[in-house]
């Protein structure tokens, strides 16, 4: 079977945030198999600056970066490459949604007569689910010709049952796939000798007002001083701006250090103590299941899908409408937060390995070559 992935940013643009890691690693699952051959067609953007691009590695299926020209994913040569790419595949699989790549995807798969698996990555629940999302009425627009484009075949994945019932707003009666993101298990990272009774909180992932930081950082004025807050991560450099003018206030206790990656993101899972991600909105959340990987307790909200953390002893999940985050955060640093960690790492290494992710993926691409959605895994 062939299989042609077309996304507008592609590993190692990792400036965007989870999508990068949970798209390759499906194209990493997939490509695994003896019964797929992969490509992936994709832009060259390494950031919103035009002039940042980025420097392909070696990866065992074919990748072409197209030189991106303008906004996020303009790239001539990407829909210059587009019909042939789809005319040689057997299945489509799209990972966009409001990006220059997704109508001219939809549109020629449907005149050459391929199915398309359509990964929307949590956007269209962040319009559905969010009032303050920028460009309303141009993202309803662009949803209403994407439904005009799509046919009969395609098939909607979803990573949770919450992004599914928000996506089913905007798409109406598109057959689904809940297939989770999977996350690698890396090895224990030594966790480094502590002098004093310091306690660290880590935030990790695209800096965005949906990721509740400006309500994190305020609620460090209710924290004890010896707490600590570090926030990883790039995004609009007017947002950034307003959160470091608002840590200002907080001296040595918060820290912005902008992307991490490799050894360093290993390094910064290795001293926390507690991860927090007080998100409004998550399709999934993947820094979430990074940090259960590596043995990280976690405190999130409802607005995500974690709402097993409880269940599994590994964190919390609570709502931002009737729970204060502070005192959340100050009732969990009394916990054994290594066993809560340990527990965590656990569970993500029995439901969401990579070899699972592939399989449910390899069933659902034979089953539309089939015509069958109804045998979609769910």
């Amino acid at each position: 079977m062939k299989v042609l992935h077309v996304t507008p940013n592609f590993f190692p643009a990792t400036y965007w945030g989870g999508p990068i890691f949970s798209t390759k690693a499906i194209c990493d699952g997939i490509a695994a198999r003896g019964d797929i051959m992969l490509r992936v067609l994709t832009t060259d953007a390494a950031s919103p600056d035009r002039h940042d691009r980025v420097t392909p590695v070696a990866l065992p299926y074919g990748v072409h970066y197209a030189r991106r020209i303008a906004g996020h994913s303009i790239a001539p040569g990407l829909l210059a490459r587009l019909p042939g790419a789809i005319a040689w595949a057997d299945i489509v699989h799209l990972t966009a949604t409001y990006n220059a790549p997704t109508l001219p995807t939809l549109a020629l798969a449907r005149a050459l007569g391929r199915p398309v698996v359509w990964s929307p990555r949590g956007a269209l629940q962040a319009t559905a689910q969010w009032a303050d999302a920028p460009r309303q009425r141009t993202k309803h627009l662009f949803e209403k010709a994407a439904n005009l484009l799509r046919h009969g075949s395609n098939v909607l994945h979803v990573t949770s049952a919450a992004e599914e019932a928000a996506s089913k707003t905007n798409l109406t009666d598109m057959p689904t796939a809940l297939i989770p993101n999977c996350v690698d298990i890396p090895p224990l990272a030594p966790r480094p000798i502590r002098h004093g009774a310091a306690t660290r909180l880590l935030c990790l992932g695209r800096l965005h007002p949906k990721k509740g930081l400006a309500r994190l950082i305020d609620a460090m004025a209710q924290l004890s001083g010896d707490v600590t807050l570090d926030i990883y991560g790039t995004g609009d450099p007017g947002y950034s701006a307003q959160l470091h003018q608002r840590a200002a206030a907080y001296g040595h206790r918060i820290r912005l250090h902008g992307h991490v990656d490799g050894s360093a993101k290993i390094a910064a899972f290795a001293q926390a103590d507690l991860f927090v991600l007080p998100s409004h909105s998550e399709n999934f959340g993947i820094a979430v299941a990074e940090a259960l990987a590596h043995g990280l307790p976690v405190l999130t909200t409802t607005g995500t899908p974690w709402h097993a953390l409880d269940h599994h002893g590994c964190g919390r999940c609570i709502d931002l409408q009737t729970t204060s985050l502070a005192c959340e955060i100050a009732s969990l640093l009394t916990a054994d937060l290594p066993a809560m960690g340990a527990r965590g790492r656990d569970w993500m290494i029995r439901d969401f390995a990579p070899v699972a992710m592939a399989t449910a993926f390899a069933a659902l691409y034979h089953s539309m070559l089939q015509r069958d959605v109804r045998g979609v895994p769910a």
